[in-house]
């Protein structure tokens, strides 16, 4: 079968990227308004960029209702910070309440009954129940588009990081301890340790 993009809709565009890119890590997003109300929603678009300096990147799409931007996308270009909190196992289900499209004076976090803790380096808290938080200021952002089904790339230099003691081993991640969730298509998720193997990277032609 082949597919011209053009000739998509921006919704059947939408589900052949999130069938055909997978598994994703998620990006649970915490940011707060210039008054002070919190906000918390996860990204599935989310990736890292560069160790030096240290970037990461997400991707929040216009609401598919209207076209307008999430308020995670509005609170970080307000106040220039937000926290990526690394989602496990044992807080999925939280995370996932905090998906709905809630009104901007809802505080998700609390709604969905995940703590909050001060961070470092922003002002935007960090979930409590999260193994690893990276602050983030906002580096650079880019739009694609205003209309429904387009997005943003955020960009953050991450300036504080924060692992649970008990992953952290000789300057690396336990994976095992931090259990950590992927998204597939749909409503499908994965506990990408389920399966996993080793292949040693090739350091010379063969």
């Amino acid at each position: 079968m082949e597919i011209n993009p053009e000739n998509l809709e921006w919704r059947e565009a939408y589900k052949l990227l999130v069938g055909s890119i997978l598994p994703r890590p998620i990006a649970f997003v915490t940011t707060i308004d210039e008054n002070g109300i919190g906000n918390a929603a996860p990204f599935s678009f989310f990736t890292a960029i560069c160790a030096e300096p240290m970037l990461i990147c997400f991707s929040p799409m216009r609401r598919g209702t209207d076209g307008n931007k999430k308020d995670t996308l509005a609170n970080i270009e307000a106040t220039k910070e937000f926290v990526i909190n690394i989602v496990s196992e044992d807080f999925i289900e939280k995370m996932n309440t905090c998906a709905i499209e809630f009104p901007a004076s809802i505080d998700e976090l609390e709604f969905a009954s995940l703590t909050k803790e001060s961070s470092q380096t922003v002002r935007a808290p960090r979930v409590k129940e999260s193994k690893i938080h990276l602050e983030c200021k906002l580096h650079q952002v880019l739009h694609f588009g205003e209309q429904a089904g387009a997005g943003s790339l955020v960009i953050g230099k991450v300036e504080h990081v924060h692992i649970a003691e008990e992953l952290y081993e000789k300057g690396r991640i336990n994976t095992e301890k931090l259990k950590p969730v992927g998204r597939l298509a749909g409503q499908m998720y994965t506990k990408p340790l389920a399966d996993v193997f080793e292949l040693i990277r090739k350091k010379e032609p063969r």
